[in-house]
């Protein structure tokens, strides 16, 4: 069972874009938001942030995830995310997707589908194999 129905899918894409307003992308253009759902039922919205030195630019996710746990949230049901165009598909990159691993490795990943309506993704199909903590307690010594 998804973890999050189409209605509120889609409810969660509106304030995805919505979240996408105030985002500062300059150099790139690429303006991207996402609204992530708690386990209670709260969202936490990010926009993307660059910065001259492109290192330093950080993800809408990224955002929306460090203001939750910043508020001592933890636990998530899902996150929707748009890039600049609200009908083409714009998945999290690969470091969004660890850092959304680290806390809901069965997070829901919704995006627009291309076709006006929405793609509810799993983070495992986004994310096989994930390094997670299983992965650090095996390589140390005992």
């Amino acid at each position: 069972m998804s973890p999050i129905d189409l209605s509120a899918a889609e409810e969660l894409l509106r304030q995805a874009i919505r979240a996408r307003e105030p985002a500062y992308a300059p150099y790139s253009g690429f303006s991207v938001g996402a609204a992530l759902l708690d386990a209670h039922g709260s969202v936490h919205a990010g926009c993307n942030v660059e910065n001259v030195s492109f290192g330093l630019t950080v993800c809408a996710e990224r955002i929306a995830v460090f203001k939750a746990v910043s508020e001592g949230v933890r636990d998530f049901r899902a996150i929707a995310v748009v890039g600049p165009d609200d009908t083409a598909a714009c998945a999290p990159c690969g470091s969004c997707r660890q850092v959304l691993a680290e806390f809901t490795p069965e997070l829901a990943v919704v995006t627009p589908d291309g076709e006006g309506g929405v793609r509810i993704w799993s983070l495992a199909e986004l994310l096989p194999a994930a390094f997670d903590r299983t992965d650090l307690q095996a390589g140390r010594p005992s």
